[in-house]
């Protein structure tokens, strides 16, 4: 088995009821593949209680794996990442939501790609060989087809699904890639891949099933659908 150690980004707020069965499912299948690693939880604030549920997960599974970093208010994504890296341990990162859209049943899969090509960033896609969304309305998944394939005709970014946010980079990749990013919500994912692309990263990619969250509500509302379009117009001409 590689030596290599894996530290899982979990930004949350009012993720309470979900925290504890994403730690479970990490914990799992980091230790049935046998990869070394460490979940950063990084909590801004939350008002459900969230953090006081992530201090009896430390304390059932260990400071050496659950590690947290909570910070006062909600500060945003790309400052989240920024936040859980100072304090990673690991050479390999992944980012996923904590809401369990993303299984973790997946993580052997990223690392196994990873290690074939060698890739400096590994993107789940719900949009090629048999990845799939599961839980959303027709009006969404047209609002995310339509986000993606029309990012795909104006940025020409190398890779399927722009605004996924499970994947897996090289630390010091992530690292300068967050730096050189300047979106917010759901842009930032997409700026992120087309960073990776401009600097000459190599990307691979997985196919995953999306799953609409299990508890809680859903972020997505008219603000985000407008910041996306602005911002995929700020890429356009940037990039």
């Amino acid at each position: 088995m590689s030596k290599n150690k894996y530290s899982v980004l979990l930004p949350t707020y009012n993720e309470r009821d979900n925290l504890p069965l994403i730690v479970w499912l990490l914990v799992k299948y980091f230790e049935e593949s046998g990869h070394q690693f460490e979940i950063i939880v990084i909590d801004d604030g939350s008002p459900d209680g969230t953090l006081e549920v992530a201090k009896q997960l430390e304390k059932i599974y260990g400071k050496e794996k659950i590690v947290l970093r909570p910070r006062a208010k909600k500060l945003g994504l790309g400052t989240a990442y920024i936040h859980g890296i100072k304090h990673a341990t690991g050479n390999f990162v992944f980012i996923m939501d904590a809401d369990l859209s993303h299984h973790p049943k997946f993580i052997p899969e990223f690392i196994k790609k990873q290690q074939e090509g060698n890739y400096d960033v590994v993107s789940g896609t719900r949009y090629r060989g048999n990845g799939g969304v599961y839980g959303w309305d027709l009006k969404r998944k047209v609002i995310s087809r339509g986000a993606n394939l029309l990012t795909q005709i104006l940025l020409r970014p190398g890779a399927s699904d722009l605004t996924g946010s499970f994947r897996l980079y090289r630390k010091d990749v992530l690292e300068k890639l967050v730096q050189s990013c300047v979106s917010k919500g759901y842009v930032f994912q997409m700026e992120m891949i087309v960073r990776a692309r401009q600097l000459g990263y190599t990307i691979g990619e997985v196919p995953i099933s999306f799953v609409d969250r299990v508890y809680g509500e859903s972020k997505l509302g008219g603000s985000e659908i407008i910041g996306f379009a602005k911002g995929l117009l700020y890429l356009f001409a940037t990039t």
